[in-house]
């Protein structure tokens, strides 16, 4: 692990890394401001220290990366404030060397969004009063991303119709069946299982992860069209936000719900809004209200968030991104 030693005002200073031998790669980057590093990085994590294959520990991001069929575990750690941010990250792994620097900070910018321009959005969302505490209370939470369209896609599938706590233990129970092992340290990291290595399992060997057989199908489905090449997820990069869900939505186990999500998740759209989210309805219903959490129980249908959200447009993934983070430390007590 790496020396953090952070200032109240959020602004920190960083050691050479505290680990067994020198980093394979090690580089700057500087993320658009406004961006807070702790914001974004818990959000991947869900305000936890390990989600599936991301880790957020002690102010450091960590995540392995697969580089054409190379691990290497990245450590990204934050310099300097929310608008003057600097992220100094490390790269560890056998073969990786200085020819690797570029794709590690290609995907290390992809996951934590540091190209965001959240203006546009402040700009909406101050003028608006459901929005605009959300904004101050947040600011410089940028919208993170998957490392793949087939990552985000099987950790949308195993959220369909369960609980967060439940959606947790499946996600993280499928990483650690299937995910590539990475020691590094005295600890074992895990990358993201590749399609081919699910492709391999059976219906029965995911159910006995606690996937219903029809969750197992879907997965499975995906992940021997990925590994085969008939499913080419990737290329949906390139098309409009319409025709991104339309393809999605011809994938068995897909509906609006979770093309809406890969949206705002993995193709880093402005304007994704999943409106049948049980949860976003209650938190769209209070911000309504004046409300900065739901109380009542009562909350909109997805038609009606859906009407109530072309207020944000072009900028409901943004918003979407705001009302979880408010969502989940409600959960925790803290809002």
């Amino acid at each position: 692990m790496l020396d953090d030693k952070s200032t109240a005002g959020g602004s920190a200073q960083r050691t050479s890394p505290a680990s067994p031998g020198p980093p394979a790669v090690s580089f700057q980057m500087t993320p658009r401001p406004p961006y807070d590093h702790a914001l974004t990085a818990s959000h991947i994590t869900f305000n936890r220290e390990r989600y599936g294959a991301d880790v957020y520990r002690e102010g450091h991001f960590l995540r392995v990366l697969d580089l054409n069929g190379r691990l290497a575990l990245v450590d990204v750690a934050w310099n300097g404030d929310v608008d003057a941010p600097l992220l100094t990250v490390w790269a560890y792994g056998s073969g990786t060397g200085e020819a690797d620097a570029p794709e590690i900070e290609r995907t290390v910018g992809w996951l934590l969004g540091v190209e965001q321009d959240l203006a546009p959005f402040y700009r909406l969302a101050l003028a608006d009063d459901g929005l605009a505490p959300l904004v101050r209370r947040f600011r410089g939470l940028h919208v993170p991303q998957a490392a793949s369209v087939f990552e985000a896609l099987v950790m949308a599938i195993l959220a369909q119709q369960v609980s967060s706590a439940v959606a947790r233990i499946l996600r993280s129970a499928l990483v650690d069946a299937y995910g590539a092992p990475f020691e590094h340290g005295g600890a074992t990291y895990r990358a993201f299982p590749a399609p081919a290595a699910l492709a391999g399992a059976s219906v029965e060997d995911l159910r006995a992860l606690k996937l219903s057989a029809r969750k197992a199908e879907y997965v499975l489905d995906i992940a021997r069209g990925v590994a085969s090449g008939a499913l080419d997820l990737e290329a949906l990069h390139d098309r409009p936000d319409a025709e991104i869900e339309e393809e999605l939505c011809r994938i068995r186990g897909v509906g609006p719900w979770t093309a809406h999500w890969l949206l705002i998740r993995t193709f880093d759209r402005a304007d994704g809004f999943p409106s049948g989210d049980l949860a976003l309805q209650r938190h769209v219903t209070a911000v309504m209200q004046g409300k900065a959490a739901p109380g009542d129980g009562v909350r909109m249908t997805g038609d009606e968030a859906l009407e109530a959200s072309r207020r944000w447009s072009p900028h409901r993934s943004y918003a979407t991104t705001y009302l979880f983070a408010a969502a989940r430390r409600v959960s925790a007590g803290e809002l």
